[in-house]
């Protein structure tokens, strides 16, 4: 299973205003795993980034100057991202604004660009979180503190850093244990040994002998003599009584 946590800056909230994605941070999970396979970029978006955009994230119009426009790096983005499954803080966030920029490409081209949801799924653990933690602050920094995921070096928004620490806490979140015994016969060696697969492992149960623990004299005879307290406490114990039972 190949997935990507992607995570996205831009120049302000609303693409409805005309604002432009800016960085773009990617990294890879093949089977729950960081491959070390990342996409990371740099946009320059062709307009001013809005004061509050540039508190939160501190990339600077100047910064973006020399960088490239989203048209030179799109193929390469929709190659990296192609088929997997994107993890998403925020999905309708990202993917809006990153369906935009190819909506602008695609006039560009004079051709279709297709929406990131027709080559990708697309996980968002915002609502993941939510429904784990219903009430709760679920902002990436919450989850990096309820699953113990170090997000120290996070003075500032980075696609990159958190889209690294998104991964994080996305394996944290989806985590526990997948097989049903963590003990295993090792088939070559006949050995027991610890393991944790990503399947889940039925146990067999046909050749388990359940123990069929019976009631002694002493507890039978507990069992009358509090049913003889009710008794005289109340109009007669149900037990004793099967009619009214029916």
């Amino acid at each position: 299973m190949r997935q990507i946590v992607l995570d996205t800056e831009t120049t302000g909230l609303e693409t409805s205003d005309g604002h432009r994605v800016i960085e773009i941070g990617c990294v890879e999970l093949i089977n729950r795993r960081l491959t070390g396979r990342h996409f990371h970029q740099y946009i320059n978006p062709q307009r001013e980034i809005d004061l509050g955009a540039m508190e939160v994230h501190g990339i600077t119009n100047e910064f973006l100057q020399d960088k490239p426009l989203f048209s030179d790096i799109a193929d390469d983005f929709l190659e990296f991202i192609h088929g997997a499954e994107l993890v998403i803080h925020n999905a309708p966030f990202d993917v809006g604004f990153l369906n935009y920029e190819l909506s602008l490409e695609g006039e560009r081209r004079a051709a279709l660009l297709p929406n990131l949801e027709s080559i990708c799924g697309v996980i968002d653990t915002l609502i993941m979180a939510r429904r784990k933690h219903p009430g709760q602050r679920n902002t990436l920094d919450a989850l990096c503190t309820r699953y113990d995921v170090d997000n120290s070096s996070r003075d500032l928004h980075g696609a990159l850093l958190d889209s690294e620490i998104l991964a994080d806490v996305y394996l944290a979140m989806t985590g526990g244990q997948t097989a049903l015994t963590l003990q295993s016969e090792n088939r070559q060696g006949g050995e027991e040994s610890t393991w944790v697969t990503g399947e889940i492992v039925r146990v067999d149960r046909s050749g388990l002998a359940l123990p069929v623990v019976t009631a002694s004299s002493d507890d039978l005879s507990a069992h009358e003599s509090y049913l003889d307290l009710l008794d005289k406490k109340s109009d007669g114990a149900l037990w004793r009584r099967p009619n009214k039972l029916r």
